[in-house]
């Protein structure tokens, strides 16, 4: 289609920028060559470099150091020095402590053993509880430094001011610059690695006028998908430049975060406009398990909603803001990131005679126009309707992924109820609840192979467990392939938690199954994960009901989610059996009992994804115990 005159006057302007630009960054380049050279050619050079506590990037100053760790690792040094009150021996200790850590192939904070330096660097995440580092602090050894000639231990006191001092000064008219000093290298045929994935959150500062760094999901990430990282022993197949190329100075890093921002927004568009297809809506809406139970606790519970301000995040087709209104709303505020969908439930409400007209007042059940859709995330409404703070009264939203957290909405509807919620007012669901349990044999693609019309093709079914150790599943197990007890992993509270308790570390404890009847061993080969929430009778107080992805309930579109163990665990609940003492725990020999779990679910680097950690150790009927390596899953 041909372009109008006004549209190639604006390619043109927009060229001449680039290239403008282009000017501008190789004069940068040249000079920062040229002062290489300088920095190079000078044998009386005495400035020091700093050795990052995870990586092999070196920086000219703590507060550079700092940032990077506190943006590629999660390790916000200055926060957690202030969070404990650690003085100079305290950080010296810190300090020397996580590089222990770290040398050991062990996350600083939860403190699981990876395979690999790969496997602890895509595992590292936000602390979930410093108070139990501080405790480790207290021994001496920490104190002997862990790294020969560690410049770090003797500079990095004073630079705590000179953080606040640098957040203070980054003003919001710094940030919307262009970032001319700034270059990310995208050339795909550069095997050393580019940046290629880079995740901010829009919002990059506050009412305070500081500097947020703060994430979509809590996280920052330069990197989630690296070359040479590896989940399980699997190559992702992407890389990562060191951060040490990119400019250090205070203004760059303030730019470097507006090209961030700018490519979490193209996150963001690309997944809601997934959800423009309608076969995904089709599927969920065919779910009856998931379409009943919101039908029935939005219509069954007249004193709830009988009058109620209703706001539906996420709303897709709409089904649950008709729902609402169906219900008796007085006005139902539909929240849709997606362009189309947005339209597609402005559609479906006026076709049905409940879209809100602008110039009519509050509607009811008498009066059906009440749906008022709004083309928006959720934590930009404010740009696009004016909401009364704690306005409303009831929060509906199916928000849930794959082992419930995959997709990481709930972050934004937890910023919709602190935000627009009243005091009390009702969250719809308001619990939910993650399980797990160990599955056998039935579990695997093992029976299949075994027998392929006549013929054993169970090499195949090894190749396949084995590949299934890397990656998580997402499958429907049957409850009948369970061979322990079902237990709770985690459950929250949606109407009091906090954000950042998305993340967690649990640990759960798995009893082999008694209806073994011959009492022989059986095999796990890992476990399977899934949740229920809970529209309680804390809101709905005439029916209450409950959204099961279990195995023993009918299957859903969320499957279960399947974990695979590297190596399966023989389990016997027999307390009678009889081991030889000998034997490794979880063989034939010497079955395990209990299987113990530490698991950890958070937030991945890469924009809507989980990690999940996975410790395992079997525990004999005598008490021996044996663990197995930890797992690394990546849920993308």
């Amino acid at each position: 289609m041909a372009k109008s005159p006004m549209e190639t006057e604006e390619t043109n302007r927009l060229a001449q920028v680039e290239e403008e630009e282009e000017e501008d960054d190789d004069e940068y380049f040249k000079e920062a060559w040229t002062e290489d050279e300088n920095e190079d050619g000078d044998e009386n050079d005495e400035s020091l470099e700093f050795l990052c506590l995870f990586c092999d990037s070196k920086y000219g100053s703590c507060d550079a150091l700092f940032d990077h760790c506190r943006l590629a690792h999660f390790f916000d040094f200055n926060g957690i020095r202030k969070e404990l009150g650690l003085d100079f021996y305290g950080s010296f200790k810190l300090i020397n402590y996580v590089r222990s850590q770290v040398a050991d192939n062990r996350c600083w904070s939860c403190g699981v053993h990876c395979q690999s330096k790969q496997d602890l660097q895509s595992h590292l995440h936000q602390s979930v509880d410093t108070k139990d580092v501080k405790l480790l602090l207290v021994h001496d050894k920490y104190l002997n430094p862990f790294m020969q000639e560690d410049s770090l231990l003797y500079s990095f006191d004073g630079d705590e001011e000179d953080e606040e001092d640098c957040n203070a000064s980054f003003e919001k008219e710094e940030i919307v610059k262009d970032f001319r000093n700034v270059y990310i290298d995208d050339d795909d045929d550069d095997d050393d690695g580019t940046v290629e994935d880079i995740e901010l959150n829009a919002e990059t500062y506050n009412k305070d006028r500081k500097t947020v760094m703060a994430v979509s999901n809590g996280h920052l990430s330069y990197a989630c998908s690296s070359k040479g990282i590896t989940d399980n022993g699997s190559d992702n197949g992407l890389s990562v430049r060191s951060l040490e190329s990119l400019p250090k100075d205070k203004q760059s890093r303030v730019h470097f975060a507006d090209v961030v921002e700018k490519d979490i927004k193209r996150v963001n568009d690309s997944y809601f406009g997934s959800y423009s297809a309608f076969g995904i809506h089709r599927d969920m809406i065919s779910d009856k398990v998931r379409t009943d139970a919101y039908r029935q606790a939005l219509l069954k519970n007249p004193s709830l909603l009988n009058g109620a301000v209703v706001m539906d995040v996420g709303c897709g087709t709409g089904i649950l803001s008709l729902f609402a209104a169906q219900a008796g709303a007085s006005r139902v505020i539909s929240i849709e990131a997606s362009e189309k969908m947005a339209t597609v439930a402005t559609q479906i409400a006026k076709d049905n005679g409940l879209l809100r007209s602008k110039t009519e007042g509050e509607g009811n059940k008498n009066c059906p126009g009440v749906i008022e859709v709004v083309h928006t995330m959720v934590e930009n409404l404010d740009k696009s309707v004016q909401i009364q703070p704690h306005s409303v009264d009831v929060l509906v939203s199916e928000w849930m992924g794959y082992c419930l957290l995959y997709e990481s909405m709930l972050s934004s509807v937890l910023f919709a109820r602190d935000r627009w919620l009243k005091p009390g007012g009702a969250i719809l669901p308001d619990t939910a609840t993650i399980f797990v349990a160990g599955f056998g044999k039935g579990g695997t693609s093992l029976p299949f192979w075994e027998n392929v019309y006549g013929f054993n093709m169970s090499s195949i079914g090894k190749e396949v467990v084995e590949d299934a150790a890397k990656f998580p599943l997402v499958e429907i197990i049957n409850h009948h392939d369970l061979v322990t007890n079902a237990a709770v992993l985690q459950s929250f509270d949606l109407a009091t938690m906090k954000p950042d308790e998305v993340d967690f570390t649990a640990t759960a404890e798995l009893e082999a199954k008694l209806d073994n009847l011959d009492r022989k061993a059986t095999t796990c080969y890992g476990v399977v994960l899934w949740f229920d929430t809970g529209f309680t009778n804390r809101f709905c107080k005439e029916m209450p009901t409950v959204l099961s992805t279990s195995p023993y309930t009918p299957k859903t579109h969320w499957s279960q989610t399947v974990l695979t163990f590297r190596e399966p665990i023989s389990v016997a609940a027999s307390r009678e059996f009889a081991v030889e003492g000998s034997a490794d725990v979880g063989t034939d020999a010497c079955p395990a009992s209990k299987i113990l779990l530490r698991i950890s679910i958070a937030r991945a680097t890469q924009h809507r994804c989980i990690d999940i950690s996975l410790e395992t150790t079997g525990v004999c009927s005598d008490g021996r115990k044996r663990s197995l390596p930890a797992q690394i899953f990546n849920l993308t």
